[in-house]
């Protein structure tokens, strides 16, 4: 009965967390669709990673497990940071996840992929997101 649970309540959570990520979008033209990679991690992962990657506890305190510590990527990769696969996971499109694994991130690709002025950033605001995330890895 208890894993019956976990399904819809990580659904409320991501839910949550998107709509009020683009409540927020609404509000500041600015920030419909950022391109520079550290105003897009903000934006888009920041309210369960943390401001700093380090992990956020206002929302992941309603889940099972903390969102993982992205400035240690490197340091559990032998030292060397996994870009593509980082990438990958960010859009969603990593050949590892399934659509019934236990992924519990939103998946952003289509969401960077908006067009904006009649062009698509996507492939822009991925390689922005992606390079930021590889900027903070600790030492």
């Amino acid at each position: 009965m208890r894993s019956s649970l976990v399904l819809p309540l990580l659904f409320a959570v991501s839910l949550t967390c998107f709509c009020q990520t683009n409540a927020s979008r609404n509000q500041n033209p600015q920030l419909r669709n950022p391109i520079e990679g550290s105003q897009i991690f903000q934006h888009y992962c920041a309210r369960c990673h943390g401001a700093d990657g380090q992990d956020s506890r206002s929302v992941t305190a309603a889940l099972k497990q903390a969102a993982p510590d992205l400035t240690v990527i490197a340091q559990k990769n032998n030292g060397k940071f996994p870009y593509r696969r980082v990438r990958d996971v960010i859009e969603g499109t990593d050949p590892r996840l399934s659509a019934h694994s236990d992924h519990k991130m939103p998946v952003w690709g289509p969401i960077f992929h908006e067009v904006d002025a009649d062009q698509d950033w996507g492939e822009v605001r991925l390689e922005n997101v992606t390079q930021y995330i590889q900027s903070i890895q600790r030492k």
